[in-house]
């Protein structure tokens, strides 16, 4: 159970770590929320066959999420104006 445990705390920090590349701060904070949400909905699961499965499907997402901030990337826009930190500090 414990490598259960370190496959799930692993496969979480890469998807928050991949969710936080986005280029678009809509995308990323919604990437962010869901993962967030996905895994404490699924905290107190216990039956091993189950859990197996939800680490299959979050490493789907990781698969999808790579995907798409390569495709962001290739093709985005950049960051909002307010998220650039020189412009904070003028206001």
């Amino acid at each position: 159970m414990s490598s259960t445990r370190a496959q799930t705390l692993s496969l979480y920090r890469r998807l928050i770590r991949e969710c936080k590349k986005f280029n678009s701060y809509n995308f990323r904070m919604y990437a962010l929320e869901k993962t967030r949400y996905e895994f404490r909905a699924n905290k107190e699961v216990t039956d091993q066959q189950q859990v197996l499965a939800l680490l299959g499907k979050a490493q789907e997402n990781l698969d999808i999420t790579k995907r798409q901030v390569l495709i962001g990337q290739m093709y985005g826009e950049g960051h909002l104006i307010i998220e650039n930190p020189e412009y904070m500090k003028k206001s």
